[in-house]
């Protein structure tokens, strides 16, 4: 039975709002205890994504609500992560080893999906997370060049393949076993194939997040994904550009047939600040993201500036998150994956993939 100290607790943590999910502790269920002794008082959240680099700062917050009430004399406050595995698409199994898919579209090509896709799977990392980044671009593959991927794939036992390290995260690519200089010329149902191989025939190990960074449009490969892969929820990268904008929305409405959650809205290359003098120009247009996330009522995950330094270290095979951890850059990276998860972590958790399936048979 609770004390009227604890129902206080929890009557103020009620109030207390993760900035990420925009759900109060109390009704996410991220406030997992609350210990009474006298007139002090332990609390402990479960955050059920990612989040190292806020934990602190939320710790904080639980601390500032609990010492406004005059009963409390202590508050020791434990902020803790765990990800968990979320419903995907009727009908399908989640994949093994991994734990959630997320898909991240444009609709519209040359609005840097894949460096956003590289960098949003770093950023999950460093929030914690095990990640993994399939590139879905049979025609087209990047992650390649921007993880800084080299060498053939190995396999253990002739059917698997083993996927590439590269920064700490396990990558797969069409891209690692042919030419970079090779075309693929193949027809529809040979990529979607390739991709279902690719995804299958993986050895992907204990994921939380697998990125699959899509090709644009919403054709073959898109449609393959959504229909027989399982994917949690997917991300919509766009600029501000109305042109981008309208394919972006094309994305969004193919995810709502399918029955696949749309997590947010990344807004890429929203301003641009000269190297020389510091202005700051919206060159894209502005607010583009931000209106169509309105319109359709999902969030903005974030916006990002175009900046030669992200396009410079994507190339060189270190994405910014890499290269420069510390950065506002990374930093606003990491805000945007934090955003993502805590989106996803509000979807009906899979079952299924958390308890074997036990047969009782007569022998």
């Amino acid at each position: 039975m609770s004390t009227p100290l604890e129902t206080r607790v929890r009557q103020i943590l009620s109030g207390v709002v993760d900035p990420h999910s925009g759900a109060d502790l109390v009704a996410s269920g991220a406030l997992r205890g609350v210990g009474v002794s006298g007139n002090d008082v332990s609390v402990d959240v479960l955050l059920p994504y990612p989040a190292l680099g806020a934990q602190a700062a939320l710790a904080d917050d639980v601390r500032r609500a609990l010492a406004a009430e005059p009963s409390i004399a202590h508050a020791a406050v434990s902020v803790s992560c765990r990800v968990f595995a979320h419903e995907v698409q009727q009908g399908l199994t989640p994949l093994p080893g991994v734990k959630n898919v997320i898909a991240v579209a444009s609709g519209k090509g040359g609005v840097g999906k894949s460096t956003v896709s590289a960098n949003l799977a770093l950023a999950l990392k460093a929030e914690g997370a095990s990640v993994g980044v399939l590139d879905a671009d049979i025609y087209g593959p990047s992650q390649v060049r921007m993880l800084g991927l080299t060498g053939k794939p190995d396999t253990k036992d002739g059917k698997r393949i083993e996927p590439k390290l590269a920064h700490g995260i396990q990558a797969m690519s069409i891209g690692l076993m042919i030419e970079e200089d090779t075309a693929m010329i193949w027809r529809g149902p040979m990529a979607t194939q390739a991709l279902q191989q690719m995804l299958g025939e993986t050895n992907w190990s204990d994921l939380d997040y697998l990125i699959i960074d899509l090709p644009p449009g919403t054709g073959d490969i898109q449609l393959t994904l959504c229909q027989r892969i399982p994917v949690s929820g997917a991300v919509i990268v766009t600029t501000p550009q109305d042109i981008a904008l309208l394919d972006a929305r094309k994305a969004l409405k193919m995810f709502e047939k399918v029955n696949v959650p749309t997590l947010g809205i990344i807004e890429n290359m929203a301003t641009h600040v000269c190297t020389n003098c510091g202005h700051e120009e919206h060159i894209f247009g502005a607010g583009g993201g931000a209106r169509m996330a309105e319109q359709y009522g999902v969030p903005l995950l974030g916006s990002l500036p175009l900046d030669i330094r992200i396009r410079e270290q994507a190339d060189g095979g270190t994405p910014t998150v890499a290269a420069m951890p510390d950065s506002d850059l990374a930093a606003r990276y990491r805000q945007i994956a934090r955003n993502a998860a805590a989106r996803l972590s509000l979807r009906a958790r899979n079952k299924a993939i958390q308890f074997p399936k036990i047969v009782v048979q007569n022998t």
